[in-house]
C-alpha cells in the first residue's frame, strides 16, 4: 500500500527544543539554516511550493506572497504578535494562522524589569567603566543613578505582560499608574494600580514601560508630544514593538536631556543600522529583541508553533488561532 504524501513545510529558522524533530516526523521538512532571515525571493519560492509555513516576526507574509502560494493552507508564527502577517488576506484564503501567546509572559516581564533596573542603576555603563580600566577608587559621585523603590511606574497597556511587570514592581514598593483600553478594577484592588489618562501618566511617572501590541492606534503612541510631556529625567522602557515609539523624536528627547534615558529591547528598524544615533547615546540601554529569550520559554514557543501548524495541516483548529472564525 502506497504511503500518503507528507505535506511540505518550510521553517524560516532553526528552532530551540525538540519541535523540529517532532515536525520532521510528520511532514516533508525544509529549514532555513542561515542566521539571517531568508531573503524575500527565497521565502516566495518556498511559499509557492509549501502547504505549511512556520515563521518568525522577521518574515513578512503579505498579500503578494500569499497570491503566489496556492497550495498554502497553514501558517504558524513563533511569536505572540503577528503584525508581520496579513491576517485578513489569510482569512480570505481560508488559511489558519497560529501564534504563541501566554508562554512568554513571565519571561518577558522579567526582562522588562531587568531593563528598568539596569537603566536606573546604570549597570551597562558601570560594566564598561570597569572594563576600560577607569575604576581607580571609590567615589561618592560616581555613576549616580535613579532609585527604583518608591518611584512611580506608568504602565502603557495592562495585558498579561503589563500585569506581570506590575506584580514585580509592587515588590519594590512602587506607585503604579496605568492606561489601558478597558479598566482593570480587579488588579486595581489587588495590586494598588490607579487608572489614569495619558497626560497624567506621562507627567507623573518616573518610569514608563510599554506593553501594547503594534497596530494603527499604537504606532508612535510615544511621539514627540508625548515624550515632551514626560516628567523631566524620566526613563522609558520598551519591550513591546519598536514602532510604538517615534524613534527620531526619542533621540531628540534624549540628546537634549529632557529624558533621563531609555531601555529598548525593540527598535525601528530591527536591527539598528550602524549609523543610528541611539548607538552613540550613553543614556540608552539596548538589547537585540531578547525579552523572551530563556531556554525554557523559547523551547515552549517552538513547541506551541509546531502544535499549531500540525493541527492546521490536519484540518483542525490550531490550539492558538489568530483567525478562529475559519472554524465556526
Amino acid at each position: 500500500m502506497e504511503r500518503p504524501r507528507r505535506p511540505r513545510v518550510f521553517v524560516t529558522r532553526q528552532l530551540p527544543g525538540d519541535g523540529l524533530a517532532r515536525l520532521a516526523a510528520q511532514v516533508s521538512l525544509r529549514v532555513w539554516e542561515e542566521q539571517l532571515p531568508p531573503p524575500r525571493e527565497v521565502l516566495l519560492d518556498e511559499a509557492r511550493r509549501s502547504e505549511g509555513l512556520l515563521t518568525l516576526l522577521t518574515d513578512r507574509l503579505d498579500e503578494p506572497l500569499l497570491a503566489q502560494a496556492p497550495s498554502l493552507r497553514a501558517i504558524s508564527n513563533m511569536a505572540v504578535g503577528y503584525d508581520n502577517i496579513d491576517v485578513a488576506a489569510c482569512t480570505a484564503r481560508r488559511i489558519p494562522v497560529g501564534n504563541t501567546p501566554g508562554v512568554l509572559t513571565e519571561t518577558t516581564a522579567d526582562f522588562a524589569f531587568a531593563l528598568l533596573m539596569g537603566l536606573a542603576r546604570r549597570v551597562a555603563e558601570a560594566d564598561a567603566y570597569v572594563r576600560a580600566g577607569n575604576w581607580r577608587t571609590w567615589e561618592p559621585g560616581l555613576l549616580l543613578g535613579s532609585d527604583v523603590h518608591g518611584a512611580t511606574l506608568g504602565l502603557v497597556g495592562l495585558g498579561a505582560i503589563g500585569e506581570a511587570v506590575a506584580r514585580r514592581a509592587r515588590g519594590f514598593g512602587m506607585r503604579l499608574l496605568y492606561v489601558n483600553r478597558r479598566p482593570r478594577p480587579d488588579l486595581e484592588v489587588e495590586l494598588g494600580l490607579t487608572r489614569v489618562d495619558k497626560a497624567t501618566l506621562l507627567a507623573e511617572s518616573d518610569f514608563v514601560s510599554l506593553h501594547v501590541p503594534l497596530n494603527a492606534e499604537t504606532r508612535h503612541w510615544m511621539g514627540r508630544a508625548e515624550l515632551a510631556a514626560m516628567k523631566p529625567g524620566a526613563l522609558l522602557v520598551n519591550t513591546a514593538r519598536g514602532p510604538v515609539v517615534d524613534q527620531a523624536a526619542l533621540v531628540e528627547a534624549l540628546a537634549r536631556g529632557h529624558l533621563g534615558g531609555a531601555a529598548l529591547d525593540v527598535t525601528d528598524p530591527e536591527p539598528l543600522p550602524p549609523d543610528s544615533a541611539l548607538l552613540n547615546l550613553p543614556n540608552v540601554l539596548l538589547a537585540p529583541h531578547i525579552a523572551s529569550a530563556s531556554h525554557a520559554t523559547r523551547g515552549r514557543m517552538a513547541s506551541m508553533a509546531v502544535d499549531n501548524l500540525l493541527a492546521a495541516l490536519e484540518g483542525r483548529k490550531p490550539p492558538h488561532c489568530v483567525n478562529p472564525e475559519l472554524f465556526t
